[in-house]
């Protein structure tokens, strides 16, 4: 039988810092701390902008059973296949582009930035649900959960949410905390059609940047929830059956320990391949931090991308890169009439993720 419980307004009356989720806060926060500053020691973050949230865009999709490749993810970037789910991925990786320019921007996030980012993310303008019938069912196709059915009642509920998000008044508890309340909250609402565990996943992330733990949007908890989804859906369902917010505490702040010291080592490595190609590409004379920068801002690039981000003409950039292909430094491919690039090295490292 489906649970009659139903989200009401944040904060939530219980006692949530327990002495379980108390000793579990400070290793979060020491890893989270480690990746933000290795992340300040990048020279230039859009490397990790354009390239990193495309592994927690894959990673996020996955949990709704959206599966793509590397190979097939790179090439949409490129526009070169018509894998869907390669374009579902690239499509979250947009709205969480997005986000991060309204945090940025605006300082906060309010209901319409929320229903912007799931506008970007499924490319459609349905909004907050109007229409009932919505319900959640485990593997097995049965109802565990209906959330607020009424559309005042799911508007009042975000709105809410939204304040309970920026205003820390209302609240006097860890920000990671207050992020597992969020999630919570946010995937019990259940407020769009379609697209709810990725952009309350994205709004994850977000938060953390909003409150200055990280400054741009690197980590990747999407792979922790996949690897442990049984437990994801278990624990949040929990907390509606028993009231009780230990055990989903402590799953989020062990996932994000998790993942920030994960980042740390894909950043870390990615730092030693930056190193390495610097020093493949410095004998040659058309060598400068720009075409290091698209090499790894691009794990798959193409002349236009190096004619635009290099500002030289398309046989110029032609040259460069069918030099680099005939000496080995990337590894040249044709699709169809045009030809594409790779850094088997970035490409390796990537894939080696999953």
């Amino acid at each position: 039988m489906p649970t009659a419980w139903q989200p009401s307004d944040l904060p939530p009356t219980r006692e949530l810092e327990t002495r379980a989720v108390l000793k579990k806060l400070p290793a979060a926060h020491r890893a989270l701390a480690e990746l933000k500053g290795l992340v300040a020691a990048i020279p230039n973050e859009s490397i990790l902008l354009d390239t990193l949230p495309l592994q927690e865009a894959k990673d996020s999709s996955a949990i709704e059973n959206i599966i793509t490749t590397h190979d097939e993810l790179f090439n949409a970037e490129l526009q070169l296949g018509d894998s869907q789910a390669a374009k579902e991925v690239q499509r979250y990786a947009s709205a969480l582009r997005l986000g991060t320019a309204l945090v940025k921007q605006y300082g906060f996030l309010s209901v319409n930035h929320v229903a912007q980012i799931q506008e970007e993310l499924k490319r459609d303008r349905g909004g907050y649900r109007k229409l009932p019938g919505t319900a959640l069912k485990n593997q097995r196709g049965e109802v565990v959960y209906t959330p607020p059915q009424d559309p005042a009642v799911i508007l009042d509920l975000m709105d809410n949410l939204a304040q309970y998000l920026n205003d820390d008044a209302l609240h006097d508890v860890d920000p990671l905390v207050k992020m597992a309340v969020l999630h919570f909250q946010f995937e019990s609402i259940h407020p769009f059609y379609d697209g709810n565990g990725r952009t309350g996943r994205i709004l994850n992330i977000l938060y953390l940047v909003l409150k200055g733990l990280l400054d741009i949007p690197v980590l990747y908890l999407s792979r922790f929830i996949t690897q442990h989804k049984a437990d994801y859906y278990h624990h949040l369902q929990a907390v509606r059956d028993t009231g009780e917010w230990e055990p989903w505490l402590l799953y989020l702040l062990t996932g994000v320990e998790q993942t920030a010291r994960e980042s740390i080592a894909l950043i870390t490595a990615l730092r030693g391949l930056m190193q390495e190609m610097k020093q493949r590409l410095r004998p040659y004379k058309f060598y400068s931090q720009d075409l290091l920068n698209n090499l790894f801002r691009h794990p798959y690039t193409r002349i236009e991308f190096v004619q635009q981000e290099l500002h030289v003409s398309r046989p110029t950039a032609a040259g460069y890169l069918n030099q680099l292909a005939a000496d080995g430094v990337l590894v040249k491919q044709k699709h169809a009439n045009s030809n594409y690039y790779v850094n088997q090295p970035l490409f390796d490292l990537l894939a080696r993720l999953g």
